[in-house]
This record gives C-alpha cells, sequence and structure tokens, in this order.
C-alpha cells in the first residue's frame, strides 16, 4: 500500500488530472454493508481500482481548479504514524497536544501575535471562521450569552465584510445565531478590496439606526481573484469603531513566508483573530485549518465546559490544562498537528515561502500568455496567484463554460469557473507545489483549441 501511494505521487504526471467517473465504478459503490472479512489486499486492491483513478486531482501539477495544496510526502506518512497513534487530542496530557501547542507558538511568531494568543486546529477556514464569530459574539455579548442565548439581550449585532468575501462569513453569522440579514456586505473597490468609505458609511448608519457593529471581517486572498483587503486601514477601522478585527486567510494569510509578498499583508499582525489553512499554499495534506485568537482569554472563556467527566488535575494524565477542547467545540480531535508539523520542520518556512512566490510569478507568467494570446481576454488584474480570463466568442459565457468541462475531461488540466462582473470566467488558481509552466502552458494551448472547435462547430 506504501509502495503504491509513492509511486502515485512520484508519477502523479503520467495521469489525468481528473476523470468522469463510468458508471461502473459508481455502482460498485452501491453494494450492501459487508458483514464478513475480506483480506486486506483485496480491498487495496478495489481502491486502487475504483477509488485512486478517480480523485479530485489536487495533486497533480495541473489542478487549478480550486484553492486546493498539492500534498507532501512527509505529510503524507506522518498521517500514517498519526493514525497508528490514534491519538485524541481533544484534551489530557500527552506529547501529541505538545506537537500542536508548538505550532501555536510558531504561528504566534509568524503573525507577531503576544504570547497569551492561542490557537487550534479545525478542519478549514469555513470552521475557523465561525470559530472566529463566536469569539467576537462572546467580546460583544459576554460570556452570558452561552447561557441565555443572543435573543436575550437588547444588543442588535451587525458584521461587516467584502462583496469578495467566502461564502462561509454568511453562514458563520447563520450558525453563531446572529443570522445572515446581520452581515453588512461592502462594495469593492476597483482593486476588488472592501470600500473603506462605503464600509464607514454603513457603520455609522447602523449606529444611528440602533444596531451594534461588533466585527469587521477582512479577506486576505478573496475566493475569486486572490484580492487583499487594505488590512492596515481595516485595523484603524477596527480600532477607531471599537470592533473586532477578524482577518480571513484562507490561503493569503500564509503569504507572511514569502518575503516578496509579506508586506501586503501589513496590519494583520493588529488582528484580534485570523483564520487560515495549512492544506493550500503549505502542502499539507488536508485537512489542516487553524485559528490564531489575541486574547487567549476570551477564547477560551467561549468555548470551556467544565464537566465531571472532564475533570483536570494537576498530575496524572488528566493533568496538562488548559486543554484543545476548551477553545473549540471538539472533544474528539486528531492528530492534525503532526503532519503540519513534520511539513514545516522537513521543508523549512523558507522553502514553503518559495513556493508561495514561485505560484504567484507562474499567475503573472500566464498572464502574459493570455495578454499575448489574441484569442483570449483577461477579466480581473492578477494580484497574487489566481488568473481570471475567457475564450473571445459570442454567447461567451456559455462557450467557456463548455470549454472549462472540455479541459476537466480531457485530463489535461481542470480549472474551474467564476463570475467576474457579471461575466463568465475560466479562473486557474495555482497553489500546487508541482506546477511549473508547462502546465500552465498546457492550459493555454489548450483552451485555445478547445475555443476554436466549438467556434467551428458551432459555425458548421
Amino acid at each position: 500500500m506504501l509502495d503504491d501511494i509513492l509511486d502515485y505521487v512520484e508519477n502523479i504526471r503520467d495521469r489525468p488530472v481528473w476523470q468522469p467517473i463510468p458508471d461502473g465504478v459508481r455502482a460498485h459503490f452501491r453494494d450492501d454493508v459487508p458483514t464478513t472479512p475480506s483480506d486486506l489486499a483485496s480491498v487495496h486492491d478495489e481502491f486502487m481500482r475504483y477509488v485512486l483513478p478517480f480523485a479530485t486531482g489536487n495533486s497533480h501539477p495541473g489542478f487549478m481548479g480550486w484553492v486546493h495544496g498539492g500534498g507532501n510526502v512527509p505529510g503524507m506518512l506522518a498521517e500514517m504514524l498519526a493514525a497508528g497513534l490514534n491519538a485524541n487530542l481533544g484534551g489530557r496530557d500527552h506529547a501529541p497536544i505538545e506537537v500542536e501547542r508548538q505550532i501555536v507558538h510558531w504561528v504566534r511568531e509568524l503573525f507577531g501575535f503576544p504570547k497569551t494568543a492561542t490557537g487550534l486546529f479545525v478542519t478549514g477556514t469555513s470552521m475557523a471562521n465561525l470559530l472566529g464569530v463566536l469569539v467576537a459574539r462572546t467580546g460583544a455579548l459576554g460570556v452570558e450569552v452561552r447561557s441565555e442565548g443572543v435573543a436575550a439581550g437588547e444588543k442588535r449585532l451587525t458584521a461587516y465584510v467584502s462583496a469578495a468575501a467566502h461564502g462561509c462569513i454568511a453562514q458563520a453569522m447563520d450558525l453563531s445565531g446572529l443570522g445572515t440579514a446581520a452581515l453588512r456586505v461592502i462594495a469593492t473597490n476597483s482593486c476588488h478590496q472592501i470600500d473603506l468609505h462605503a464600509l464607514a458609511c454603513t457603520i455609522a448608519h447602523d449606529r444611528r439606526d440602533g444596531f451594534t457593529p461588533f466585527v469587521v471581517i477582512g479577506t486576505a486572498g478573496t475566493v475569486d481573484i486572490g484580492a487583499i483587503d487594505d488590512l492596515a486601514a481595516l485595523a484603524e477601522v477596527a480600532r477607531r469603531e471599537k470592533l473586532w478585527f477578524h482577518i480571513d486567510g484562507a490561503f493569503g494569510a500564509l503569504a507572511i513566508l514569502a518575503p516578496d509578498l509579506a508586506p501586503r499583508l501589513a496590519g494583520i499582525e493588529r488582528a484580534d483573530s485570523i483564520a487560515l489553512d495549512f492544506h493550500k499554499w503549505a502542502q499539507v495534506p488536508y485537512d489542516a485549518g487553524f485559528l490564531l485568537v489575541r486574547d487567549g482569554t476570551l477564547h477560551r472563556d467561549t468555548f470551556a465546559a467544565p464537566a465531571a467527566y472532564l475533570r483536570r488535575e494537576t498530575r496524572g494524565l488528566a493533568a496538562g490544562s488548559p486543554w484543545p477542547c476548551d477553545f473549540g467545540p471538539d472533544l474528539s480531535r486528531g492528530f492534525r498537528a503532526l503532519k503540519t508539523w513534520f511539513t514545516l520542520k522537513v521543508h523549512g518556512t523558507d522553502a514553503i515561502g518559495d513556493v508561495v512566490s514561485r505560484t504567484c510569478q507562474l499567475a503573472r507568467y500566464l498572464e502574459s500568455r493570455i495578454v499575448a494570446t489574441p484569442e483570449l481576454e483577461l477579466l480581473a488584474p492578477v494580484q497574487l496567484n489566481i488568473v481570471c480570463f475567457r475564450y473571445r466568442a459570442e454567447d461567451t459565457d456559455q462557450v467557456n463554460a463548455r470549454i472549462v468541462v472540455d479541459l476537466q475531461e480531457s485530463g489535461i488540466v481542470a480549472p474551474s469557473t467564476t463570475k467576474i462582473g457579471g461575466r463568465l470566467a475560466i479562473r486557474a488558481a495555482i497553489v500546487n507545489h508541482r506546477t511549473d509552466a508547462r502546465d500552465v502552458d498546457a492550459l493555454v494551448d489548450a483552451t485555445v483549441a478547445f475555443g476554436n472547435a466549438r467556434v467551428l462547430n458551432r459555425a458548421a
């Protein structure tokens, strides 16, 4: 099994990026629950035949569809070690929790947070953003909100985010009990950043109407084009208006590792909380989301739930308080920290920062190829590692949607789509450390070829 998966990674270029699941393969997963044992080798053979060939493909250098990292071998092997230990990182006093605490310490250093800041591994930034909103809610309403609920108080809280923010922010407002109607979606400027004047006006209007603004959420790497809000200016707005300042840095926050990009994150060190994913630009295998909170006491007050079966001691296995379960809702927690720890220690942050820089350089190379190709049109400025473009044609949205499916089904490259200014765009997100210029060239050449074929077919 180990040899096969190492061969898969080593020879990933010999495979299609993605391929559709045949009906026969899909039907294989409709069998009844097994009641008798099967030989391990035969089950692994099923995996090799029915699962491995039909994966998402984000380990492949031609995968550019969404902001997915490519993984790395030390992280993969660390997953095997973590599974062997079978450690529950909800609590108690054992070395795996010290590994997670060390990464919390490292992340504090990276973002200039104080030693009193706390952090937690979660599934991904969607969950980290939810937890960040919950901490901000506790800060605004007090710990009493945990027992009395948001409806018990008189304050009507409002939150602020740009129109380019990820949809999980609205979901966080929903799940926190504040409601999506309490989220103010602010227009963006020409650089796809939150419009600061519109933000200030909206906050002032809400205060006049009796609302209580409580959090402003900046984005470091928007989902559509990779724009970074003016974080320093947002930090100043938060200070002036006495708001919690949270940053959704799903992938963009790790630009802090790249010296040429880190200055664009100026102000991130002033955030009250940051959400990010190690499984994106840091190439850690899925999943490895993370939340960092400046006020560790408030973070703990938001989630800690004493119970007799969670009694803490000063000695023995029940020592080591506070436990990770005091900083989030999960008592059962996997050892996500180990694959992150291996990745950071084996490769080092300098090498990971080089990967971050190189993906952005490849995006600029793709931009130059698009500008030099008459059949193609750039639809948004390239700010980090995401490029949005399209093939020029009549019925352009329909044609480009079909081109993307053609590209995916070809197995050559796998971009995705988005809407820019109401127009459908081919979206290439370059995240994988294995991607290089030949993959960019393959995307451009195949897009033109499929586009030309579509136009010729329509003409015929």
